[in-house]
């Protein structure tokens, strides 16, 4: 059995205690602190003016606590009390904690995109630890681009770190009825504009969805990237499916700080936990799960910062012989309290052990499968048996084909089962604002055996690639009963969105793409089990339009925006800076 801690939550084996341990004097901030010369007389004294006395922070650990809390982020509100928490198990392990604020991607607000600034988030959180006087690091994140922009820079800046997922957020409730976000929410908007709601009732489930702190209670992106985070080993075992208002959350983000120290004193850094096997391991978990279609991105950008590559084709690969075992909406039935009371991210990867490498390196010091042993499930319709998954494999398909030459994606269990393979009559939308003009005139010339095609969604075209890939169903069409048609963009999609979506079609259309070349009336080909996107126009036809294609004006012409443009990748290589992939290290600053 794995050793717990005091808190319930999985510990490090004695093994783990007996890692080699750095002396105080070799550690990074002993360059600011440690010096007895003249140069650290003011970072002695300037932390003196804060308050601090001399035994609180010298010959300690400096442990940098990057706080992604803001007053306009709902999902992280609780982070003002969980920090102090995380400070406290720092002072209880012999540390001194330094909190130090950071941009709050809050997915409900930021326009056009947090896409737009998850780059800018993971610049800032490496910015931030390579300037300051930092050992080690905890990050506090959880809402969707929050999680791989403060794992992207702590990767980067590679100093001991360990991350505190915010948890989701508890049920949602609206007349007798269980409420998950997103998924309800698009859910009911259908049903609203198909007339069968009333704005009473709309108004009452705009108040009763949403009903604590934390980030989305569905399977969507955050859920999704706290779980494959755990699953990558850099969080405390078991800490991903705590709910945010549960006691045990407080609890796991004390033994997170308690953590942190230890990790600094080993010398255990992302580079040593984050390895070709991790990922595959996270893969698999975001499989098992029927996680969002975003994780696809974000690991890609992951591992790039590692310096792993991490193609489209290892997904489909890793999807074909992998199980669905979360009953867990938009795919499934339940939310993600009910998978914490059925056993959480550890019942779950103790069903697929011989999927996943067992002997990954996690942040307890522990291997992943000292991790899960003693792990449970309590409830076999949340988290099904091997035996009964919700889908036996392909949880995400990778789509090639001339329309999507460098790849798409589409989760196949959040479609219905009919459009898996369809071929239909393009109707397309040349950017956001036409199709929001159009998509509900009654002359639209669209029934439901179109396909709904909507251009300049994506990293340049939008810009930064916003969740719109849940295109709307026409209203003449919702109207009819129907709730789900084939819709293809170069956009992304929330996470608890569902549907017969096929999203980040590469390359995008703003850059020529043949996304871009498609024009109403053209047949489009969805095969979900050929795992194919064909546009059925000849090659002459396609060079034709191509060479009278226009390519859209810029978006932005100064500042962060026009950084975003001239540096950002594909969707397929992770839509990161091209100048922040792994290679040579950036100089550590002079002390002066």
């Amino acid at each position: 059995m794995t050793k717990t801690t005091d808190d319930g939550l999985p510990g490090p084996e004695a093994k783990a205690k007996d890692r080699p341990r750095r002396q105080i004097a070799e550690l990074r901030s002993q360059r600011w602190y440690g010096d007895p010369g003249l140069r650290a007389f003011g970072h002695r004294s300037r932390t003196f003016q804060m308050g601090y006395t001399r035994a609180d922070f010298m010959g300690k650990p400096v442990v940098a606590i990057v706080n992604t809390w803001s007053d306009i982020n709902p999902c992280h509100s609780h982070f003002k009390q969980r920090v102090e928490e995380v400070k406290r198990g720092i002072w209880q392990a012999g540390g001194f904690p330094v909190e130090l604020p950071a941009m709050s991607l809050s997915e409900p607000f930021v326009k056009p995109t947090t896409m737009l600034y998850r780059n800018f988030l993971a610049m800032e959180t490496e910015e931030l630890l390579r300037s300051h006087p930092m050992d080690g690091v905890v990050l506090l994140g959880g809402c969707d681009k929050t999680t791989p922009a403060l794992l992207m820079g702590a990767i980067s800046m590679n100093l001991p770190a360990i991350f505190v997922p915010a948890g989701p957020m508890l049920r949602g409730n609206w007349a007798g009825k269980v409420l998950g976000s997103g998924s309800d929410t698009w859910k009911y908007w259908a049903e609203k504009r198909a007339g069968n709601l009333s704005d009473q009732a709309w108004q009452e489930i705009e108040e009763g969805i949403a009903r604590s702190p934390g980030h989305c209670m569905t399977m969507g992106t955050a859920s999704t990237m706290t779980a494959i985070v755990e699953t990558l080993g850099m969080t405390l075992p078991g800490a991903s499916s705590i709910p945010a208002p549960d006691s045990g959350h407080a609890r796991m983000a004390s033994e997170s700080g308690r953590r942190i120290v230890d990790m600094i004193l080993e010398d255990l850094k992302p580079s040593d936990i984050l390895t070709p096997a991790a990922f595959d391991n996270g893969i698999t978990a975001d499989i098992a799960l029927s996680g969002s279609t975003n994780a696809i991105i974000h690991l890609v950008a992951m591992a790039g910062r590692v310096g792993i590559d991490l193609p489209l084709e290892r997904f489909d690969e890793i999807a074909k012989r992998t199980p669905v075992l979360a009953d867990v909406r938009p795919s499934g039935r339940f939310l993600m309290e009910d998978f914490y009371y059925a056993g959480g991210l550890r019942g779950l990867l103790s069903r697929i052990t011989s999927h996943l490498d067992l002997t990954a390196l996690t942040a307890n010091g522990c291997t992943l499968g000292e991790n899960l042993e003693g792990a449970e499930v309590y409830n076999d319709e949340v988290i099904r048996p091997r035996d009964n998954p919700l889908t036996e494999s392909s949880g995400l398909a990778v789509l090639k084909g001339n329309l999507a030459p460098n790849g798409a994606v589409i989760k196949p269990p959040a479609a219905e089962p009919h459009l898996h393979v369809h071929t239909g009559k393009a109707r397309v939308f040349r950017n956001y604002d036409d199709m929001a003009a159009r998509i509900d005139d009654p002359a639209l010339d669209i029934d439901e055996t179109c396909v709904i095609v909507l251009q300049n969604a994506g990293p340049l075209g939008a810009p930064g690639m916003p969740e719109w890939g849940q295109l709307p169903i026409p209203q003449k069409i919702l109207a009819k009963g129907v709730r789900d048609m084939v819709r293809i963009s170069d956009a992304r999609m929330s996470g608890t969105s569902y549907g017969a979506c096929v999203l980040h079609v590469s390359p995008e259309s703003y850059l020529g793409g043949p996304l871009a070349l498609v024009q109403d009336g053209d047949l489009i080909t969805l095969d979900i089990p050929g795992r194919r996107l064909d546009l059925h126009v000849d090659d002459a036809e396609l060079a034709r339009r191509k060479a009278a294609w226009v390519q859209p004006k810029p978006h932005y012409e100064r500042g962060y925006g026009a950084m975003f443009a001239k540096h950002i990748t594909s969707a397929d290589k992770g839509c990161d800076f091209d100048f922040l992939h792994a290679g040579a290290p950036t100089p550590e600053p002079e002390i002066h």
